[in-house]
């Protein structure tokens, strides 16, 4: 890409909220009312907007009038959204992958070599324009008033309209996502994202007209949707995550993987089979044991990555490798890395170090996972519904996915995590210990006083939560 204006705004990290210092007697009488289980919140310091809120974007219609575009689109049709109105058809995705975008995404390197940072041209492609045209300083993914694409809309072509991702309408004109799993998890994930970030999808179908039941199994007769969990176990479809973003995925390191073999073992076909990766991950699992290998150190990854790459390509082209596909279905390559020596091709790209002047994904991929806080160990973790009181007394309480209804209460010394939760009912906590909440829906007062190690509400790696209700922070680090 060339051009003389190449600068970039880089937005800041999201803020993690903060409330004015509650008088002492205040905090007393807070923590007072916890230990004999008053769930009432007095004196509650509301805040002006939910912590991890988006910038508003310039998508198209919204609420009821998003559901009744919807329930009129018909295939091939293109759809304005917004990443929250998005439920996905898998329960996995490859965290590796998305870190490789997020860590790319913040970093400037993009910039210092001229272009501009590759956010913009992903979200171009994904929107059917090509590549980003202008970029000036401010420009956020969440608004994309703020910058250009080559292509305006209204002009797309066959080509570009390829490039866009596909959803499904379903019963009561529900979203959902049947491609571009990753893509849109890191739009929204990435600082200037967010929910709330516009983009428009194509069509695949319209099954609204079916009942629940029908509609699923449409689904699984097209397959539409992947009921296979990060280990490669059946799923149903109740236990598919609800919304977008990492706090509500499973990490599927085999995903990863073959991401990272693209264009070194296989090459995505033009008539791209549903779930391709996934596909090529299960066969993959009974040759390449990830266990023996040390995915935080770059070489021992690279070198999982070339047993994978030279299986795939080293297999004979009509061998079946999963759902009927065979290997030249799938894009097998049939020279590894197309014939070039590992030092040169993709896989030599794959190979920069982060201190290149343009690293290799992988890299960019560890260098961000290695910068993200680790979370405490699970003493108990909950799944599924619970309704009534949740005591957290002592150990590290995590609420994956789960949804709770009743009030949340987390004493001295305990630990709360929750990701991908739906908490209806105030969530209290006085000298716990960690405090994290990513991805969570919550519907209620929020306080938390005098944590001693870690509250996070944002930031990189916590998937924005939406929090309908008052927010009081006191004298967390």
């Amino acid at each position: 890409m060339t051009g003389s204006a190449r600068t970039q705004h880089r937005p800041d990290s999201h803020r993690t909220a903060r409330a004015g210092g509650l008088p002492a007697g205040a905090a007393r009488g807070l923590a007072a009312g916890l230990a004999v289980g008053a769930l009432a919140l007095g004196g509650v310091v509301a805040s002006g907007s939910p912590v991890g809120a988006a910038p508003a974007g310039t998508a198209g219609p919204t609420g009821a009038g998003a559901k009744s575009a919807a329930l009129k689109a018909r295939p091939g049709d293109l759809l304005d959204v917004t990443l929250d109105q998005l439920r996905p058809t898998q329960p996995s995705v490859g965290f590796d992958q998305i870190y490789y975008k997020l860590g790319r995404y913040s970093s400037t390197k993009d910039e210092q070599n001229g272009d501009f940072n590759k956010r913009f041209d992903d979200w171009c492609e994904t929107n059917g324009q090509e590549k980003a045209a202008t970029v000036p300083p401010g420009a956020k993914l969440s608004d994309p008033s703020t910058f250009t694409c080559t292509v305006p809309v209204g002009q797309e072509t066959d080509e570009t309209r390829a490039a866009m991702k596909t959803v499904v309408v379903g019963p009561g004109g529900e979203l959902y996502l049947t491609d571009g799993h990753h893509s849109l998890t890191s739009f929204l994930e990435t600082p200037d994202g967010g929910p709330k970030t516009p983009i428009r999808l194509r069509v695949t179908g319209n099954l609204s007209g079916l009942s629940p039941a029908a509609f699923w199994r449409t689904m699984q007769e097209k397959k539409w949707v992947w009921l296979r969990d990060e280990n490669n176990k059946p799923i149903t479809t109740d236990q598919l995550p609800q919304r977008l973003g990492l706090a509500g995925f499973h990490d599927d390191r085999y995903r990863s993987l073959v991401y990272f073999t693209r264009d070194i073992g296989y090459r995505a076909p033009a008539e791209t089979a549903e779930y391709l990766e996934f596909l090529w991950g299960t066969w993959l699992r009974d040759r390449v044991n990830l266990d023996s290998y040390d995915l935080g150190s770059p070489d021992s990854y690279l070198t999982a990555v070339r047993a994978a790459s030279e299986a795939m390509s080293g297999t004979a082209g009509d061998t079946v490798i999963s759902d009927g596909r065979t290997a030249d279905e799938l894009g097998r390559m049939a020279e590894w890395n197309d014939g070039k020596k590992p030092t040169g091709g993709e896989f030599g790209k794959l190979s920069a170090p982060i201190s290149d002047k343009k690293p290799g994904k992988l890299a960019y991929a560890l260098d961000f996972r290695g910068s993200l806080p680790a979370a405490p160990a699970c003493t108990k973790t909950l799944t599924g519904k619970h309704t009534g009181p949740l005591v957290v007394s002592s150990g590290v309480i995590c609420l994956n996915g789960t949804s709770q209804t009743g009030p949340v209460v987390v004493t001295g010394g305990a630990s709360l995590i929750a990701k991908g939760a739906d908490i209806t009912g105030p969530v209290q906590a006085v000298g716990a210990t960690t405090v994290e909440l990513c991805g969570t829906s919550l519907t209620g007062p929020l306080s938390v006083v005098n944590t001693k190690q870690r509250l996070t509400l944002s930031g990189p790696g916590c998937t924005p939560n939406t929090l309908n209700g008052p927010v009081q922070l006191v004298g967390n680090p």
